[in-house]
């Protein structure tokens, strides 16, 4: 168990629930047993300070009990992408805070053109948001969704020799908090469809509540009152990038 004083920095405004609770260097994962892959991941994005080269070390993390975890043969020939909940590229500043995102419970089945277009675009736009002088410090949730009135579909089932197959996706949430300079509070959140879009990030923009509504989590939970009750049911515009 970790105590209250162990917290990190991240979790101040809150951390939702799951079967198991990941505390790695740079970030904590939430993650699902049912699915077989993290509910959620929560981060502070790192302005890049250091170039450290990509390292793609994808392997499995042998803290999740056996008969949960995924292995990497799941996603060879799937025809999905390894996509990282937590970017690589937001966790640059050593070898081991970039190492440690490769980790395959910080993963999730993503069709290619998703995690190569649009998430990669999102991921760069909330990079961009981090950059701007009037935000102090930048707080982010992804996670995957899974929606009970559309079929869930599988990979590694059709194989005999994968211990453990996973549902993919229907969606993937984001959720954004920043911390500004002036001490106030701001929240954007977007789900986005596990395939192929040219649509423009703002077109997926949701109220918070909207997530926290499809997802069961509550998230920013610390943050309480009429003004964070607001911030929760507003959908934003959407940042410069």
């Amino acid at each position: 168990m970790h105590s209250h004083s162990n917290l990190k920095r991240e979790t101040r405004y809150g951390l939702p629930t799951a079967d198991q609770i990941l505390y790695n260097r740079f970030y904590v994962i939430g993650y699902s047993y049912y699915f077989r892959q993290a509910k959620w991941a929560l981060e502070i994005i790192d302005p890049d300070k250091t170039d450290v080269s990509r390292l793609d070390n994808f392997r499995p993390d042998y803290r999740i009990p056996e008969k949960f975890r995924a292995d990497l043969d799941v996603y060879e020939g799937s025809g999905f992408d390894r996509g990282h909940l937590v970017s690589s590229a937001n966790q640059i500043e050593v070898n081991i805070q970039n190492s440690e995102t490769f980790l395959l419970s910080n993963m999730a089945p993503q069709r290619p053109m998703f995690n190569r277009g649009i998430w990669k675009r999102l991921e760069q736009a909330v990079r961009d948001l981090d950059g701007l002088k009037k935000v102090f410090e930048t707080y982010v949730i992804s996670g995957p969704l899974f929606f009970f009135d559309e079929e869930v579909k599988m990979i590694g089932d059709d194989d005999e020799k994968i211990d453990v197959s996973l549902p993919i996706p229907h969606a993937f949430f984001k959720s954004v908090l920043v911390e500004n300079n002036t001490g106030t509070i701001n929240m954007w959140s977007f789900i986005i469809p596990n395939k192929i879009t040219s649509e423009p990030l703002s077109s997926f923009l949701v109220e918070t509540s909207k997530v926290e509504k499809i997802s069961g989590l509550f998230l920013w939970d610390t943050l309480v009152g009429t003004k964070m009750s607001r911030e929760k049911n507003k959908i934003r515009k959407m940042w410069k990038h």
